[in-house]
């Protein structure tokens, strides 16, 4: 149940008025998000329990609306609050590649996709279509799936690449575990994607795995010296 409206005192609010948001620490922040406690806890209080209920706030970034209501405390107004705060933050950071922008490492496409993919429940399988030169012509979801693997077809992985004539192609997704490392299954259809793209004249230049705090480039793995390299 939603709790009357509490005054932060010299707390937060007051902080981030005088010294930014920078100084705030997750709780203070997640504390003027949620801006009420409950009849038996104070906002501050409320806060704390939240991301110890979940790990800190990487853990609540990865939560549904659903699964944040399940704290005591925090009805679905607030359970909406901090989801749409957390969906903000993933679409400021994945902001679009302009087009004609040149990749030239896993690293370029690892720093535009992991803010977006990283904290995902499920996998999400993207395409990166490029022109000749490796310049970026647009970004295409390709799937999603369940909580293990994405249901890829090298068909439909391609479909896109044909339509808009792309010259080559990176491919990317994300492990919810965290660990990048790529599974079986991630080298069988990686070796699927470069078969199809042989046969298409369509080079695959890299199938990036995003991670929690790293990424895999199997071009740069022994495994996939097969892959076109990237320019430069």
């Amino acid at each position: 149940m939603e709790g009357k409206k509490m005054t932060l005192g010299h707390g937060p609010r007051e902080k981030m008025r005088e010294a930014g948001p920078e100084f705030l620490s997750d709780a203070e922040l997640l504390a003027l998000v949620l801006a009420t406690g409950t009849r038996h806890l104070g906002v501050a209080q409320l806060a704390e329990t939240v991301l110890d209920r979940y790990g800190g706030i990487r853990g609540l970034a990865r939560r549904s609306c659903g699964e944040i209501r399940r704290v005591d405390g925090l009805g679905l107004a607030k359970a909406t609050r901090v989801a749409a705060v957390f969906e903000l933050g993933r679409r400021l950071a994945q902001r679009p590649l302009p087009v004609g922008t040149l990749i030239r490492s896993a690293s370029d496409v690892a720093e535009h996709y992991a803010p977006h993919l990283r904290d995902r429940k499920q996998e999400v399988f993207m395409a990166l279509l490029l022109d000749g030169r490796h310049r970026v012509i647009r970004s295409v979801r390709i799937a999603e799936g369940c909580l293990n693997a994405a249901i890829v077809h090298p068909r439909e992985a391609f479909r896109p690449v044909v339509l808009e004539a792309a010259a080559a192609v990176i491919y990317v997704h994300n492990h919810p575990s965290g660990d990048p490392s790529p599974s079986d299954e991630d080298l069988a259809l990686t070796q699927q994607l470069l078969e199809a793209g042989r046969l298409l004249a369509i080079d695959v230049v890299d199938h990036v795995i995003v991670g929690d705090t790293s990424h895999v480039s199997l071009a740069a793995t022994g495994w996939t010296k097969v892959l076109p390299p990237y320019p430069g």
